[in-house]
């Protein structure tokens, strides 16, 4: 008989031998072993229970490891709130748990819906399938924009979520703008320097008469200094074959499928997104810049005097006073005497004053370019314009530093008086409405994404190195008239009755800085024609070769325009050959078919 005192694991008895005593103590320490395990798994399920216990926490708050900065300085009233775009980078993100807000949220919304007796175009997160269209600017009155679409009044109510501050929800597509309810309105800002990144692939609409000449410069330098890749016009064009609908066959290397990736694309077209998209990554950041369209049609009437539309007039306001008379549009380039930026953004820019459907075709405009666009830039404000996209693009001051290009000389400028620009604003109805929407936003985009203090800071700064450069690079450290300018390669493009002036270089600066301050001065068109011989160095010998068979004819713009002439001299020549061989083909094979009925018929015979 054997007692087991399981306390002290000691063995009491008579006749035990060795072996007994250690299976026994071996038995006692794995019992030991036991219970250790036993005790660490009751530790995992504390520490499982305090994560779970967390979790519901945050998701209770609803805002989960949300990290922010409130800018004091921008308070700004309610009334004056406008919500960030669909495609803003730098919106606020965050991505809480809605479940717990959605019927307060839906319930909400559908107040908002009912009252107005719409939907709209701004997207909810996936928990919530309510449609709202946040649009802003002066263009406020409710009006109908298309089936499920809504642009809210200006004033009155505002849609909350019971959330503080002034949020923007970000869902994987499209995003969200919430209405403060508090006064005064908090800007929140993301952290968004630390990550990140400069952005290479990028679409510029290049609208008409809007600085953006200067805009080409800008992004030409970048990606020439990076060795990115251009979507150039194919055949040496100029622009992508504008005035047409651009279709992706217009670039160069597509379909010959000899470029694998384009980065930019940035010369003159008529946008049509789904064509650019199958250009371009899905990764693109598309902007473009808007003018006022008082001086842009007084820019317009002068450059592009020639026009049928303009031919016949001897001023602006004999024009508008008889446009029923002289614009038809049915005749070839008469788009530009009418809502050209309209037309650009591939909008129909035949639009009256007086039509009735005119609001709620600029409804249906502005929530398009919305919705293709990630910034609009203002070309009044061209200094803060850079600045925004210098944010935007995550890029530095020297990357959007410029000198005004395709500019015109102050005698070819005129000064409209208030009755003219009233006529331009009637006469130009569809542009003033997109131009008023998007100058509203322009300025709330700086609010948010840079800060009014941070804004004057930054444009001093790019004026102070633009200063630099010019008394680096320009002698005389400002533009001339093309008649003054000494290299023929740098001298711009004339047309109509502008005169585009130019620069010229300084003689004493070594031949690094002079390449830099070389490509700052570049005009349009011989940039162009550079960066095509750099990315197809073949197809540009053969139009080299095909170009000196033509013997261009003088003209007074120089240099540049006698290319252009024969450039396009060689096209229409192409052309006529093509259809002259079209016309060989049919020919030949109609005598073809003739001898074969008759031999037919002699067999039968």
């Amino acid at each position: 008989m054997q007692l087991i005192n399981t306390s002290s694991c000691r063995f009491v008895g008579v006749g035990l031998n060795g072996n007994i005593m250690c299976v026994r103590r071996g038995l006692c320490s794995r019992r030991h072993s036991l219970w250790i395990l036993l005790f660490l798994l009751v530790v995992c399920i504390a520490i499982q229970t305090f994560v779970a216990r967390q979790a519901r926490t945050d998701k209770l708050t609803e805002l989960p490891h949300l990290r922010f900065t409130i800018n004091k300085q921008h308070l700004i009233s309610p009334l004056q709130n406008v919500w960030e775009s669909p495609h803003s980078e730098s919106s606020l993100t965050i991505e809480p748990d809605l479940k717990s807000l959605q019927a307060e949220s839906t319930s909400h919304l559908q107040h908002q819906i009912d009252e107005y007796g719409k939907t709209s175009d701004y997207i909810l997160p996936r928990h919530m399938n309510k449609i709202v269209n946040l649009a802003t600017g002066s263009q406020m009155e409710a009006r109908k924009v298309s089936p499920r679409k809504l642009l809210l009044p200006k004033h009155g109510n505002k849609l909350s979520f019971g959330l503080s501050g002034s949020l923007v929800l970000n869902s994987p597509k499209r995003s969200l703008g919430l209405i403060n309810t508090s006064t005064p309105s908090v800007f929140l800002k993301a952290h968004t320097k630390a990550t990140c990144q400069p952005k290479s692939h990028i679409v510029f609409l290049k609208t008409h008469k809007t600085a953006s000449s200067t805009i080409l410069n800008i992004l030409y330098r970048y990606g020439e200094s990076r060795n990115l890749t251009f979507a150039l016009p194919l055949n040496k064009h100029s622009q992508l074959f504008y005035p047409f609908f651009f279709a992706s066959h217009f670039v160069e290397g597509v379909s010959s499928r000899s470029v694998r990736e384009f980065h930019i694309m940035c010369n003159h077209m008529r946008f049509r997104k789904s064509e650019v998209a199958k250009v371009m990554p899905e990764n693109t950041f598309y902007f473009s810049i808007l003018r006022h369209p008082v001086a842009m049609m007084e820019s317009i009437f002068i450059y592009y005097k020639s026009i049928p539309a303009f031919h016949k007039t001897h001023s602006l306001d004999n024009f508008l006073d008889t446009s029923w008379r002289n614009y038809n549009s049915s005749v070839t380039n008469n788009h530009y005497a009418h809502n050209i930026m309209a037309f650009d953004f591939g909008f129909d820019n035949n639009v009256a004053a007086d039509a009735e459907d005119l609001e709620e075709r600029a409804s249906m405009a502005i929530a398009a370019i919305e919705r293709d666009f990630h910034l609009i830039l203002i070309s009044e404000y061209f200094d803060e314009s850079m600045i925004l996209l210098k944010h935007s693009l995550c890029w530095s001051f020297e990357d959007v530093v410029s000198f005004k290009l395709n500019s015109r000389s102050e005698q070819t400028r005129h000064t409209l008086l208030p009755d003219t620009a009233e006529k331009v604003k009637r006469w130009n109805a569809l542009d003033w409405r997109i131009y008023l929407h998007f100058n509203t936003t322009f300025w709330h985009k700086v609010n948010s994404l840079v800060g009014q203090e941070q804004m004057k800071k930054e444009v001093s700064q790019l004026k102070e190195l633009q200063t630099k450069l010019a008394n680096t690079c320009l002698k005389d450290g400002g533009a001339v008239d093309p008649s003054q300018i000494k290299d023929v390669r740098l001298k711009p493009f004339q047309y109509g009755a502008a005169v585009i002036q130019g620069y010229n270089l300084n003689t004493h600066i070594d031949n690094q800085t002079k390449t830099k301050c070389q490509r700052l001065i570049t005009p349009e068109l011989q940039y162009t024609d550079r960066l095509y011989t750099l990315q197809f160095p073949e197809l540009a010998e053969k139009h080299r070769q095909a170009t000196r068979m033509v013997a261009p004819q003088p003209q007074r713009s120089g240099r540049s325009s006698k290319m252009t002439w024969a450039r396009e001299a060689h096209h229409r020549r192409i052309i006529r050959r093509k259809f002259s061989n079209l016309k060989n083909q049919k020919a030949s094979t109609s005598a073809l078919l003739t001898r074969t009925e008759a031999n037919n018929k002699l067999s039968t015979l």
